[in-house]
């Protein structure tokens, strides 16, 4: 039973789940993390997507199976190797998917909507719009930026327009990476898109949205004003530092972004792991704590500060 679940887990790609975290954006920014019921409601949507993202990695396990066969990892996942039939997959597919559609329902039409489009997006792209170069990346940053305008919807909070933007961006930034490494390390054998994509055009992309993320989140940082909470050390700095708050201190958390994206990209053309993001993000130490260290500056500078 242990080791049937444990290949249930893979199947869903449990690990991969963190990318979900996106739909926290909403309230981490706007100073509701510590609101319980709008935590709550960004957590039962967490929860939906990702129960809809492993829907679409199910599916795309099925659609793939031929080629997983042949790759060196992917060989191994359970579907290619034989572990869940594809008739056991096809009903998996269909159960979480009526499942998590209509969670959504119950949590509002809005909400709903977004949930439908997220694996209409994923249904597609998986049985077409992943052939198409270019289309391909575009399409899972739209994925990326759905999850975002859920959290948004589940919480009742916007998020900054140079926000979003940084997670469009990055989004694009983290594909093209992860198409390079499947160019390099396996050419087109995997893949029916790599072989339309040169390693010089993916290298430009990459180049370019590293970039566009830095631009992004260095406006954000300068232009929006964190959310004023009110805090016993906070006013404490309000009456014996004035002015104190109104400096850019949020910009001191760019360096990490950059030497975070600099790392990412350092990892992909030194050791070709681009392939799986979340193992990077998991596993490698100076991103682990670069995040790490991003994300304790950014949550003091708008709960403490």
């Amino acid at each position: 039973m242990k080791k049937r679940l444990f290949v249930l887990f893979r199947a869903l790609r449990v690990s991969q789940w963190v990318k979900n975290l996106v739909v926290f954006t909403a309230i981490i920014f706007s100073g509701k993390l510590f609101d319980l019921p709008i935590f709550l409601n960004t957590l039962y949507a967490f929860f939906i997507f990702c129960l809809l993202s492993s829907t679409s990695y199910v599916l795309n396990d099925i659609i793939d199976f031929p080629f997983d066969r042949k790759h060196k990892i992917k060989r191994y996942r359970p579907i290619a190797s034989g572990e869940i039939s594809l008739q056991q997959a096809s009903f998996l597919v269909f159960v979480l998917t009526l499942g998590s559609l209509i969670l959504s329902l119950f949590f509002s039409l809005p909400f709903f909507f977004l949930s439908l489009l997220f694996i209409l997006l994923h249904f597609f792209y998986s049985l077409y719009l992943k052939k198409y170069p270019t289309i391909d990346i575009f399409t899972i940053s739209f994925s990326f930026m759905i999850r975002t305008f859920a959290g948004e919807v589940a919480s009742g909070y916007h998020i900054p327009i140079w926000l979003i933007l940084t997670i469009f961006f990055i989004s694009l930034f983290m594909a093209t990476i992860k198409r390079h490494a499947e160019l390099v390390t396996h050419g087109g054998e995997t893949r029916e898109s790599l072989n339309l994509y040169k390693e010089h055009f993916l290298d430009f992309l990459t180049q370019t949205f590293a970039a566009a993320t830095i631009l992004a989140y260095a406006f954000y940082t300068y232009v929006e004003k964190p959310p004023e909470i009110r805090t016993l050390f906070s006013n404490w700095i309000s009456n014996n530092f004035p002015g104190f708050e109104a400096r850019k201190w949020m910009m001191l958390t760019i360096p990490l972004v950059v030497y975070g994206i600099a790392r990412y990209a350092q990892l992909l053309y030194e050791r070709e792991e681009g392939e799986r993001p979340e193992k990077l993000i998991t596993t490698d130490i100076p991103l682990i704590v670069t995040i790490g260290l991003w994300g304790t500056i950014v949550v003091g500078l708008i709960y403490i500060l």
